[in-house]
């Protein structure tokens, strides 16, 4: 005689019961820190200007190189300024981004008034038009946002006076318009030509990244099994379907190409529009 069927929730089961939707994913650990975290404990500290003060916005102020730092992590070296407090009697440390061509105990001269000189900080206004310039401010008194990288520089391209503002160009070739009054430092990052050297073996690419976070070595998606990563499983490595994803998709599956706008080569000539400068 068969035994009646027996309907039971799913909340009644055990935990042990709860079927699973495969592994919690690279992708999702790294949110969580741990070992993901960047190494911060050797490092010298905020490379930044100057605070913004009357005595950048009308003049000058006068500060000289100190010391040439390495930052762990960082490709570009520091350089330790020392400005004599204009308020009070007391001394100020700055850390700046080393333009390339700066050298200990060499004078520096930030504020509107400064001479257009490698190191020296003053406002893009008043640059000429085609001046390099490095850790460029994205708004006024920001203290440095683009070109801070090793070897980058931006270009000045052209201003206009009427509005206040000046076009750049930034190190990925994108143009940008900003304020005239942001700062930037003349010449570009210190550094340049890092990446030319080769890595050779492996153990220079752990030392690199174990200054950095844990971020190496990489497993690919597809070389993974089916229960830790949706791109794992199969007779080939391939990911068989597309490896474009919506930007909503839960997190397990957020792998891939997400969001993509297009994919593939990048072929041909872009023809940007012509825009008449004033």
């Amino acid at each position: 005689r068969q035994s009646p069927l027996v309907f039971v929730a799913r909340s009644c089961l055990p935990e042990s019961i709860h079927q699973k939707m495969g592994r919690v994913i690279r992708a999702q650990r790294k949110g969580a820190g741990s070992v993901f975290r960047a190494h911060t404990s050797k490092r010298k500290g905020p490379a930044n200007f100057r605070s913004l003060d009357y005595s950048e916005r009308n003049g000058y102020v006068k500060g000289v190189v100190k010391d040439i730092l390495h930052d762990p992590g960082r490709g570009a070296p520091l350089a330790r300024v020392t400005f004599r407090d204009p308020y009070k009697y007391r001394l100020k440390k700055e850390l700046f981004i080393c333009a390339e061509g700066l050298y200990s105990g060499q004078f520096i001269y930030c504020g509107k008034k400064a001479q257009l000189s490698v190191g020296n900080v003053l406002p893009i206004g008043e640059m000429p038009e085609g001046t390099i310039i490095c850790n460029v401010e994205a708004k006024v008194g920001d203290r440095g946002t683009f070109a801070r990288a090793s070897g980058d520089y931006a270009t000045i391209i052209s201003h206009n006076h009427d509005e206040g503002k000046s076009r750049i160009k930034l190190p990925s070739g994108a143009k940008k318009v900003v304020d005239s009054s942001v700062r930037a430092m003349v010449g570009l990052v210190a550094g340049g030509g890092r990446i030319d050297k080769p890595i050779l073996k492996a153990g220079r690419a752990y030392h690199k990244y174990h200054a950095k976070r844990h971020s190496w070595p990489t497993v690919r998606g597809v070389a993974m099994n089916p229960v830790d990563h949706p791109h794992g499983g199969g007779n080939h490595q391939h990911i068989g379907h597309a490896s474009t994803v919506r930007r909503d998709c839960p997190p397990g599956a957020k792998v891939g190409l997400i969001a993509a706008r297009r994919t593939g080569r990048l072929r041909g000539t872009k023809n940007a529009p012509q825009t008449k400068e004033t």
